[in-house]
């Protein structure tokens, strides 16, 4: 694997100081706080269209896909995006169960790809280099 460089660690600020955006840090703390739905149609009965709480969803789940599509286009080192963006795999992890059925409804397979990827990647990193952590992390997640 290639060294981070500088212009990894300044897209990861970059990152960082979007995550501190007021709206989507109300949005961030929301969704890891209070989001629940292991169906989509729970999860539009709980945060309806239109909703400030779907909205919220939408806005976690697409900034972590963005972020995530950087990893896998190889334009940010992907250990240091691990080593920094935990967030990311209990967002997806909270969103996983419903995803395939929004695709089919959205009529769009790509939808949450890169989050989806990226989180594959990231348990696989997890699991070499801190075993038993990913596990860790389902526990949190599935106690909320």
């Amino acid at each position: 694997m290639p060294q981070a460089t500088y212009n990894d660690a300044e897209l990861i600020l970059k990152l960082y100081d979007m995550r501190r955006e007021e709206k989507l840090r109300a949005a961030r703390g929301w969704f890891l706080g209070n989001f629940s739905a292991t169906t989509l149609a729970e999860a539009l009965e709980k945060y309806p269209l239109g909703s400030d709480n779907n909205a919220y969803f939408r806005m976690v789940g697409t900034y972590w896909d963005m972020a995530a599509s950087f990893v896998l286009r190889g334009i940010l080192h992907d250990e240091l995006f691990f080593e920094n963006s935990g967030e990311m795999l209990i967002v997806w992890e909270k969103m996983k169960a419903f995803i395939t059925d929004l695709r089919r409804v959205r009529n769009n397979p790509l939808l949450y790809k890169n989050l989806d990827a990226g989180a594959q990647r990231y348990i696989e990193w997890l699991n070499r280099n801190s075993p038993g952590a990913y596990e860790g992390i389902l526990a949190m997640v599935n106690r909320r």
